[in-house]
């Protein structure tokens, strides 16, 4: 099917609903099709593979091809039955046992069965299976709990854990955690990613580099047809460009406005849409060698970056001062306790001569754009001159949100002191377990960029991971965030909340705390 026939068939009879839909937007207004969702995303999405893929960008495209044995409930973080319809958990913790929903099949007309749930977290996480090399597996971390996955029958199956794993089910909720036709990994191979199937509300129609990926609605979807015939998703690098086309007309929903653009849409024709979710916007520190290895200079940085005003002055108030690595969404796991890091320059300046690195050179990795990442620009150069008003000589070096990534991910050693980095999370578990932990370092297969290592901060997380009281959790992440703030690997900049614009054609629609788009109640008129 070509990329746009679904235009052409019903609703324009010629090739300007292709260059309309891929926002060749004139003087005046566009008027885009009905039916057809155009979302101006900030990034081309780097794969269209659940287990393959990092970033949030990605994720709001696969959370509508594909579905998980369980999802999160409309609006809150509580996971509820998907394609699983029910489960049953051991007394012990470490045998999760799912009943399949019957008759769904993959949109490439296989069969959804405990077989196709057994060869996705084979493919994840058993190195000798064959489609192993479909990956990188990046987020595999998420589910190392599991020893096992064995089909009970066509519509059973049991995952048996190593030990008790408290954020299970909330990671299988995750994008990580949706489930891919294994067909089509057979296929396709390690072109997966290019050529997805899923069981979701949207089926892929098309990809075009740097210009839309296209969805179409499927309407055998278990969960009920959707309202909307399409959804393309355009990448939009540029927020100011972004900006421009959903003024224009070319697209009718546009995630992560930045902040000082929000008052261009305050008229009847626009919806500004707001939630709070676990975000957390911080600067990787390299813990391993420079300036930042001493305690001292990294807490130093966290007194001279003035991030009231950034969160005020940059983000026009669409953010709060975050105190440490848990955002307060997770409210049972945060620490109330901890108060930010003040800003104090002349206390930046005395660590940093006690420490002997007055005027020491900073390489700071920027990104363009990237998911959570608000206005990054704008944020590195603020706080590039609050670091320089207390002596660092700081240089940024700016990279696309898919190189910026290709940078920081394997870690900062020999390339830069310090990265901006935004991550959304489902569980108080994800985020310190990825990415502060001794054994999560890149070359482990972690997200610890800046080679952070505290073993007591190691042991907490451990356990915590392992208690299934809520309560007796809570305590261990709030003993772990005292410690890591004390240790300061990152600078603790802001939590964000997410925001959108959505035309007055726009129905239906809500951000969710997830951070995902869920389109297949939404409608376009």
């Amino acid at each position: 099917m070509s990329l746009f026939s679904f235009t052409r068939r019903t609703v324009l009879a010629s090739g300007a609903a292709l260059a309309l839909a891929l926002g060749a937007v004139g003087g005046a207004a566009a008027q885009t099709p009905p039916g057809v969702l155009i979302v101006g995303q900030i990034a081309e999405p780097k794969a269209l593979d659940p287990a393959a893929v990092t970033a949030v960008n990605d994720f709001r495209i696969l959370m509508n091809v594909y579905d998980g044995l369980v999802r999160y409930k409309d609006g809150t973080l509580e996971v509820e039955p998907a394609l699983a319809t029910d489960w049953a958990i051991s007394e012990d913790g470490l045998e999760y046992t799912f009943t399949l929903r019957e008759g769904v099949s993959f949109h490439d007309g296989s069969a959804f069965n405990a077989e196709a749930v057994k060869f996705n977290f084979d493919r994840m996480l058993d190195e000798s299976h064959p489609f192993h090399d479909t990956g990188p597996f990046p987020l595999a971390f998420f589910f190392s709990a599991v020893e096992a996955v064995e089909v009970v029958d066509d519509l059973t199956v049991k995952f048996t854990l190593n030990a008790p794993y408290a954020p299970f089910l909330s990671n299988l909720a995750y994008p990580t955690g949706l489930i891919v036709s294994p067909a089509a990994v057979e296929q396709h191979g390690a072109d997966f990613g290019r050529n997805p199937s899923g069981t979701g509300a949207f089926t892929f129609a098309e990809w075009r580099s740097n210009e839309a990926v296209v969805v179409e609605a499927n309407p055998d979807y278990w969960d009920g047809a959707p309202a909307l015939e399409a959804v393309v998703f355009r990448p939009i690098t540029d927020a100011n460009t972004r900006t421009a086309e959903m003024l224009a007309g070319g697209i009718d929903l546009m995630v992560e406005v930045p902040p000082v653009a929000l008052s261009q849409f305050q008229g009847e024709q626009y919806t500004v849409h707001e939630q709070a979710g676990p975000h957390v916007w911080f600067l990787i520190l390299n813990a391993k060698e420079g300036p930042f290895a001493d305690v001292r200079v990294r807490q130093a940085a966290n007194y001279a970056i003035n991030k009231e005003a950034i969160v005020n002055d940059v983000l026009e108030g669409t953010a709060d001062v975050a105190a440490g690595p848990t955002p307060p969404a997770f409210a049972w796991a945060y620490n109330p306790e901890l108060e930010p890091y003040p800003y104090d320059p002349d206390k930046a300046r005395a660590l940093i001569a006690e420490a002997g690195v007055e005027g020491a050179e900073l390489t700071f990795y920027v990104t363009e754009g990237g998911s959570g990442m608000l206005d990054p620009v704008a944020m590195g150069t603020a706080m590039q001159a609050d670091l320089e008003a207390v002596g660092f000589d700081v240089t940024i070096e700016t990279y696309e949100w898919n190189t910026f990534l290709g940078n920081v991910n394997p870690g900062l050693e020999g390339k830069a002191d310090m990265a901006q980095m935004a991550w959304m999370t489902n569980d108080p578990d994800t985020l310190p377990f990825l990415a502060l932990r001794t054994a999560a370092w890149p070359e482990e297969g972690g997200f610890n960029s800046g080679y952070y290592s505290n073993p007591q901060v190691d042991e907490l997380l451990e356990a915590a991971r392992a208690v299934t009281d809520q309560d007796e959790r809570a305590a261990l992440y709030k003993e772990m965030q005292t410690i890591v703030q004390e240790d300061a690997p990152w600078v603790f900049v802001a939590n964000w909340k997410q925001n959108a614009i959505t035309s007055d054609r726009v129905e239906a629609f809500s951000l969710q705390p997830s951070f995902f788009l869920l389109l297949d109640e939404v409608v376009k008129n």
